[in-house]
């Protein structure tokens, strides 16, 4: 079993039944899959960072009652980073994605690329909660906006506004 499939099953169990936590976390690394055969970035960041990005939420919730986005920021570093020690990931490595968790919702606080392919893959799976809006201009608006990579600006247009 390789680490990506080792950070899943931990992801699995530690969400037991939320099969929404569960199924979201495997879309964003789908689409982090997607942006990395176009965008520059370090998949053995990027991969575990997309896995584990929302792993705060069961903490936020048990502590605040609440998944808000910096309540996942403030709770997901520390969950992140004792399932990261126990597959021997570098220090460094744990540094730099539990930097990108615990800023996932917070653009600007972390400019690497890395941080963007995550951001951006996240967002590729969240945009049709987020933006209900069926004014194509608006929309593409939002797009050119919210997004931080070319790669997936364009997959987003192509996506939401264009149907394909």
């Amino acid at each position: 079993m390789n680490i990506r499939e080792k950070l899943i099953k931990e992801l699995e169990e530690y969400f037991g039944d939320d099969k929404k936590r569960i199924n979201h976390a495997r879309k964003v690394l789908h689409f982090a899959e997607v942006l990395l055969e176009e965008e520059k970035g370090e998949r053995h960041i990027i991969i575990p960072a997309s896995i584990l990005h929302d792993i705060g939420i069961k903490e936020a919730e048990k502590k605040y009652g609440s998944s808000a986005g910096h309540y996942q920021e403030k709770e997901g570093p520390a969950v992140a980073k004792d399932i990261l020690l126990k597959h021997g990931f570098k220090n460094k490595d744990i540094e730099e994605i539990c930097e990108i968790i615990a800023h996932h919702h917070s653009p600007g606080k972390v400019n690497t690329q890395n941080f963007k392919v995550l951001y951006d893959a996240d967002w590729l799976v969240n945009l049709k909660d987020e933006v209900n809006t069926k004014d194509k201009g608006k929309l593409e608006r939002i797009i050119n906006k919210v997004f931080l990579t070319d790669t997936a600006r364009e997959l987003a247009k192509k996506t939401y506004i264009n149907g394909k």
